[in-house]
């Protein structure tokens, strides 16, 4: 970037492994910061896991490098008192202190909050785990697809046929990482207001909760379960939702406000179904929902999901063809955020394509340049004696 990244001077010690603690480092490293990796001897387990068994082999697997660029790279033995030593002496130099062992492991290792607090009064420490520092279940392990399970997500995903169903990608894991991004920078500026030590505790149940605050909401208020809605939308309006194609493909519609609503009939070629008493506003439309809604399937099968995608986004109706992912990295709108930039990964120079942040800075979106680096590559810069 033109101008310097947030982030610039702020240096983070991460002892994370995995996918949710690595991403939250890994959005500080693109905003700025120097990120110091520390891993077991040998490296996390990512580093032998992915789609490219050429870079496993090298311990430079597609699992470890989408969330490990920019990062310099440390082997250490955290069962050695020297290493946990020099761990401590690195963190005295740290603005940010990130760890996603379970709870009470960080304290019996000698990295606990209490400990860090008096080797740097600045620091911010954050603490990642599956349930948070306290609670019934706090001491409890998880993974991404466990806490789907403890969420209720998986409850209200898929249909009443087919069960429970977890969510395709890791996104509580994700979702996770940058929630800890977050509040990580919530407490950089609490410590610069204060000049004091902050401890920052981020749970996976937290975010995969608030992730679905609508939900979460509804159903502590109510105390009523919410129903299985498939691929329906969560207003279950009849002009929303997902539609079969005459290409056997499926279309998702959100026609949700009464212009939208107005602008589909007149596209389907029934504007007067939008001054019909039976569908004149959204409470009518509720009580005859199935009729209108059959007369929307049997005009949707008439043309290809593609066709209808171009139909309704001219007329301003939200609408998109159900793709896969592939399809969708093809069509040009990630390029154009620059949402993924290629890196040479490995001996061989692989070609890796990793995700910048999420969101423009300026017009800018922060992108990683150095690619993710050796287990220990960097232990001769950091570990001298």
């Amino acid at each position: 970037m033109s101008s310097p990244l947030p982030l610039t001077n702020i240096r983070v010690i991460d002892l994370t492994q995995v996918f949710a603690g690595p991403y939250c480092t890994y959005q500080l490293a693109l905003l700025g910061a120097q990120v110091i990796k520390i891993e077991p001897p040998g490296g996390e387990m990512t580093r032998r896991g992915g789609a490219l068994p050429e870079l496993a082999k090298q311990g430079l697997g597609l699992s470890f490098c989408t969330q490990n660029a920019e990062k310099d790279c440390l082997e250490m033995d955290l069962k050695n008192p020297d290493q946990v030593a020099k761990v401590l002496e690195l963190a005295a130099t740290a603005d940010v202190f990130v760890q996603n062992f379970r709870p009470g492991v960080a304290r019996r290792l000698g990295f606990g909050e209490d400990v860090l607090a008096k080797v740097n009064p600045r620091l911010v420490y954050c603490s990642i785990s599956a349930y948070g520092d306290v609670g019934p279940i706090g001491h409890r392990p998880a993974y991404d697809h466990v806490v789907q399970a403890m969420s209720g997500i998986m409850t209200t995903t898929g249909t009443e046929e087919m069960g429970p169903v977890k969510v395709g990608a890791p996104y509580i894991d994700y979702a996770t990482g940058l929630n800890a991004a977050f509040a990580v920078m919530a407490g950089l500026r609490q410590r610069d207001l204060t000049g004091e030590f902050q401890y920052v505790d981020v749970s996976m149940l937290d975010t995969a909760l608030t992730m679905m605050a609508n939900n979460t909401v509804t159903v502590a208020t109510t105390g009523k379960d919410l129903p299985k809605l498939g691929n329906e939308a969560a207003s279950r309006a009849p002009s929303s939702g997902c539609f079969s194609t005459a290409c056997g493909g499926l279309l998702m519609l959100a026609a949700n406000n009464e212009r939208q609503f107005s602008d589909l009939c007149g596209v389907l070629g029934h504007p007067e179904w939008a001054d019909d008493p039976r569908w004149a506003s959204p409470l009518v439309r509720s009580q005859h929902q199935d009729e209108l809604r059959s007369l929307f399937e049997a005009l949707f099968a008439t043309k290809s999901a593609a066709e209808w995608e171009t139909i309704l986004d001219a007329a301003g109706v939200p609408a998109s063809r159900v793709r896969k992912l592939s399809e969708t990295l093809a069509e040009g709108q990630p390029q154009a955020r620059e949402l993924l930039h290629t890196l040479a990964v490995g001996e061989q120079g692989t070609q890796v394509s990793l995700p910048s942040v999420g969101f423009k800075l300026n017009g800018e979106s922060p992108r990683p340049t150095k690619p993710p680096r050796p287990v220990g590559a960097d232990n001769p810069t950091w570990l001298k004696s």
